[in-house]
Order: C-alpha cells, then sequence, then structure tokens
C-alpha cells in the first residue's frame, strides 16, 4: 500500500504534463504525458485540471491529469455525468451504464469504467488505495491464469487429446470481462466499508443502549441521540446502494449496455461493421444503401459530419442489437449483481434489526419515566389528602383562637378533648380518602 502510494503520489516530482489530447505524444523531452505527474494539488479548479489514476487491462496504474472535456471526448459521456464524481458535491450512490463507459459513484469509490482502462479520482483516501491494489491483484491473477490456460491448451492440441481440449481450450463460464471484474471491486469495496461502518456501530450501540437502560441520563440520553443520528444516515446510504443495484437487476435494458467489451468487439468486428453500415430497412420493407460520399466532390466539413453521423447511426445500431439480445447475455452480470445485493441487504438489515432494538429501548425508557411519574403523581395526591387533614387541625386552632367567651375554657380538661375529637376526625377523614383512592383503582393499596 506504502508502495503504491508512493508510486502513485509522487512527493516532488520535477514538471507537471497536463493531458489535453487523447493521442498519447511523447513531450519534446520524449516523456510520455501519462508518466509521473504532480498530484499534491488533486484539481486545479481555475483550469478544470483534476488528477486520476488510470488501470489498464493488465493491472498496470499510473496518475495522469486531464481536464474534464478530454474525459468526455474520451469516454463519451456528458457533463452531468461528470459531476456526478466531483469531490465538491455530495451525491447518492449511483451506478450508470453508457454508450463506451460506466459510471459509478459508489461511498468513496467515484471512477469511469471502459473496456480498456479504469480512470478513478486520485485520492489520499485509503480505501481508493485499496480499491487499487485489489484491482491490480486480480487482473494480474487473470492474466497468469489465462497464460496458464492457454499454454495447457496448446499441450493439449499438441498431444491430440479432445477432452483436454475441452477443458483447458474454452472459457471459463465464470470468466468476467474487464468492465465487470472493475465494477465487481467497486461493489466489493463499498459492501465492505459500509459493512465495517455498520459492525462498528453495533459494537458502539448495544453498551450503550444497555447502559442507559440501567441508568437514564442527560449524558446516556446524548449519546444516544448522536447514536441514532449515525444510524439513520448510514441506513439512507446503505439503503440507496441496495436500491441502485436492485434497480439495475430489474432493469435488462441497463444490464445489456454495462456489457463495453462485447459492444466494442462487435464495432471492431468487420462482419458487424458491413451489417450495420451496409443498409437500413425503409418503410416499405426494403433496404435503402446510401450512396458513397466522394471526399473530393466533397468538402472536408461535410465529410467529417458524416463520419460522425455514420458512427452515432453505428453506436445507435449496436446499442438496439445489445438491447434485443439482453435477456440471453446479461447472466453474468445478473449474478453478480445479486451476490452484491444479498451483501448489501444483509447490513441493511443489521441496521434495521440495530434500529428496531433503539426503538425498543426508547420504549422501555418511556414506560419507565411513566412509571416515575405515575408514582410521583401518587405520592403526590397522599400529601394532598394529608395536608387536608392537617387543615382541619387548623380551623379548630383558628375558632378558639377567637377573642369571646366560651364556658368551656373554664374545664381545665376540655382541650384534650378538643384534640382527641379532631385526631379521630381527621384519621376518618384520611380513611376515607384512601378507600375511595382503592375502590377507583388510582392507586394500588
Amino acid at each position: 500500500m506504502a508502495d503504491l502510494k508512493e508510486r502513485l503520489l509522487p512527493p516532488k516530482p520535477a514538471s507537471t504534463v497536463t493531458v489535453r489530447d487523447s493521442s498519447y505524444r511523447p513531450s519534446a523531452s520524449g516523456r510520455l504525458p501519462f508518466q509521473g505527474v504532480d498530484v499534491s494539488g488533486l484539481k486545479k479548479w481555475g483550469q478544470g485540471v483534476r488528477s486520476w489514476i488510470r488501470v489498464d487491462t493488465t493491472g498496470n496504474s499510473r496518475a495522469i491529469e486531464v481536464d474534464k472535456s478530454t474525459v468526455m471526448r474520451r469516454c463519451d459521456l456528458p457533463a452531468r455525468d461528470l459531476r456526478l464524481l466531483d469531490p465538491l458535491f455530495v451525491y447518492p450512490s449511483t451506478i450508470l451504464g453508457r454508450e463506451k463507459a460506466i459510471v459509478v459513484n459508489l461511498e468513496q469509490i467515484r471512477c469511469i469504467i471502459t473496456a480498456d482502462e479504469v480512470l478513478l479520482l486520485n485520492s489520499l483516501d485509503s480505501y481508493v488505495l485499496q480499491y487499487v491494489v485489489e484491482l491490480q491483484r486480480r487482473l494480474q491473477a487473470a492474466g497468469v491464469g489465462e497464460d496458464w490456460q492457454s499454454e495447457g491448451s496448446a499441450l493439449s492440441r499438441s498431444r491430440g487429446s479432445r477432452n483436454s481440449d475441452d477443458i483447458y481450450g474454452n472459457i471459463s463460464p465464470d470468466y468476467l470481462p474487464f468492465e465487470f471484474k472493475a465494477l465487481e471491486v467497486a461493489l466489493e469495496a463499498a459492501c465492505t466499508f459500509l459493512d465495517a461502518q455498520a459492525a462498528e456501530l453495533e459494537i458502539e450501540a448495544y453498551p450503550l443502549l444497555d447502559e442507559l437502560t440501567s441508568k437514564i441520563s442527560t449524558l446516556n440520553l446524548e449519546r444516544v441521540r448522536r447514536l441514532k443520528s449515525r444510524l439513520v444516515a448510514l441506513t439512507r446510504r446503505v439503503q440507496k446502494v441496495r436500491d441502485e443495484i436492485e434497480q439495475l437487476m430489474d432493469d435488462d435494458g441497463d444490464m445489456a449496455e454495462m456489457y463495453l467489451t462485447e459492444k466494442k468487439s462487435r464495432m471492431e468486428s468487420p462482419v458487424c461493421g458491413d451489417q450495420s453500415f451496409s443498409g437500413f430497412r425503409s418503410n416499405d420493407g426494403g433496404f435503402s444503401v446510401s450512396a458513397p460520399v466522394s471526399p473530393v466532390s466533397s468538402p472536408p466539413d461535410s465529410s467529417r459530419k458524416f463520419e460522425k453521423s455514420l458512427s452515432i447511426a453505428r453506436s445507435r445500431h449496436e446499442s438496439v442489437r445489445s438491447s434485443e439480445s439482453a435477456p440471453e447475455n446479461i447472466e453474468e452480470l445478473e449474478m453478480l449483481l445479486e451476490a452484491y445485493f444479498v451483501v448489501i441487504d444483509s447490513t441493511l438489515n443489521k441496521l434495521t434489526s440495530l434500529k428496531e432494538y433503539i426503538d425498543d429501548t426508547e420504549d422501555f425508557i418511556n414506560i419507565q419515566l411513566d412509571n416515575v411519574r405515575n408514582q410521583l403523581i401518587q405520592f403526590e395526591l397522599l400529601l394532598t389528602t394529608a395536608t387536608f387533614v392537617v387543615a382541619i387541625y387548623g380551623v379548630v386552632a383558628g375558632i378558639f383562637g377567637m377573642n369571646f367567651p366560651i364556658a368551656m375554657f373554664d374545664d381545665p380538661g376540655a382541650f384534650q378533648w378538643v384534640l382527641i375529637i379532631t385526631g379521630v376526625c381527621g384519621a376518618v377523614i384520611f380513611s376515607s380518602f384512601l378507600w375511595f383512592f382503592k375502590y377507583r383503582r388510582l392507586m394500588p393499596l
């Protein structure tokens, strides 16, 4: 990882090369544009130049600096697709299949996948470097496997063994084209990252929730509130990735658009080219063949426009053909997406279970608080009743405190009888209140 980072991010390069053309012409010093460049500034905003990591089909990676227009021409992408990869903006996870590229925006992994290369936004994030390392490892391992397979096929043919040729000569059914290998690594990186965050959240959440149930305090409630906010944000991200994969699996046309290697080989095939441009069906069912355009009689601009229109027509024709044959050719991609759909769905189930546990804890805490509140109300009711009984003594004291003559004042034992009678009356009144509370089930007595 450190060697790759030093190789992709040189500390102090001597010069910086900016690639603005798709042709790889060496500079005056004889240095190719895709060799070491300065990536200390990840983006030159004034010129629109960004730093990318380019990984080819053999697993070789290098840091390059290209502008937006070059990427748009090279990958045949509109500007709105490149905005999804802009690190300054936060866009939800997206996987878009285009004519010549696949635009992937999955968490930290923001890249453009073509049939020949992967353009990854250069970043100091460890997950980006891990993605590059893992993709290189798989591509190099696939190259070794193909070499071994070809050697085994040649050896079996030299021995004349028909069965061995069937074993080693044919392509394995588990073979994936380059774009699907890059997409698989991106899906794996995103699913692993989200699952790791979910596991970390679980480790932090369950002890905190258990502590909150045993001791309800303001500090614990604040920690649970922050935890729930993180859980909601993570659940939203996982749900978006799951919905994106599910949407791709439900649309056969979008999955057929992602077979870039197959479309490229079909476009480069001379038989397919002749079939694509030999003629188009007319309204009456026949074929209309365009007359060849002479480069002498036609101006250069018209010839270039004609070539461009033919290129667009051919690409659309191939897209229609690939969409029509989609149900037979999308099994590989469908199985790939289904595997990671199960993984991300498992992560979503973890977060859902954690959210349900938090909701159950909140319900338990609310029940506890309601119980304490009911006990306080019952205690307040008892205190109110006792205050009413004690107030009777105040009334008696107020009566005997009047300044007027009464014959009972002359009796020395009259005061004791007053206290006894008042106390008995207060006890009877208090017992009556308690019996009423028990009869109406206002408190457990």
